[in-house]
């Protein structure tokens, strides 16, 4: 008995050692990055996906033909479309979804120059927390810097591509409805708010999505900053 717990003592202790020693490893390799290096490879991270996820995102079928961020009715109102289209009222309900995400499409483009512009602000501070943040720390700081300014020009563009689509002049009044019963919630009560969320949860999805790529094979981006680093976490 003894003899065991010595073992899984001895086990825990080896690999507990093991993870100090790769934690030292990444902070020595960490440590060998000017801070120069640091912000440029960060800023070229953000920027490389910003720019991949505008142009994938902003054009058409960008959000329409990608089941990932495709946009549809929330919750229980999607239960409610089901129910409509049985009553023949199908083609109003894909009028609907498809009005939807040709506004997000229509939106994402006018959002570029706030990205970039979020990127250019960056501090060495901001660009070593990102470095050593986790596979989304690029999608939260997009987030926290850009979703308030990107909500206010998105949401102009957003209604007035869905204000004569019809189903959407009813959307507000059931969805008002169906959130005062918790059925869905109150930020999705207004078509043009819950697009709007919806379209900026696509885009940072994306940017999110690249920035695991990177993550994942720094090298492989064909990019020297890039490479070196992101490699430097590795």
């Amino acid at each position: 008995m003894q003899r065991r717990e010595f073992n899984q003592a001895s086990i825990g202790a080896i690999g507990f050692c093991t993870l100090l020693a790769w934690r030292q490893a990444q902070a020595l390799s960490l440590g060998n990055l000017s801070n120069a290096d640091a912000s440029s490879g960060v800023k070229a991270a953000l920027t490389r996906g910003a720019d991949i996820a505008v142009a994938l995102l902003g054009k058409n079928d960008g959000f329409l033909g990608n089941p990932k961020v495709r946009i549809g009715l929330p919750g229980n109102l999607d239960k409610a479309a089901k129910l409509l289209r049985g009553m023949g009222q199908g083609k109003r309900v894909d009028e609907l979804v498809t009005a939807m995400n040709r506004a997000a499409e229509e939106a994402v483009p006018l959002g570029k120059d706030l990205l970039v512009g979020a990127v250019q602000s960056m501090t060495v501070t901001d660009a070593k927390n990102i470095l050593t943040g986790g596979d989304t720390s690029v999608t939260d700081f997009f987030a926290k810097k850009t979703r308030q300014p990107l909500t206010q020009r998105f949401l102009p563009v957003v209604t007035k591509s869905t204000r004569n689509v019809g189903l959407a002049g009813k959307y507000d009044s059931f969805a008002g409805q169906a959130a005062k019963f918790g059925l869905i919630g109150k930020q999705d009560a207004n078509l043009p708010g819950y697009v709007t969320g919806k379209t900026l949860d696509g885009l940072y999805w994306v940017i999110g999505d690249e920035e695991k790529k990177i993550r994942r094979d720094p090298v492989g981006t064909g990019s020297a900053v890039l490479g070196k680093v992101f490699g430097a976490l590795k």
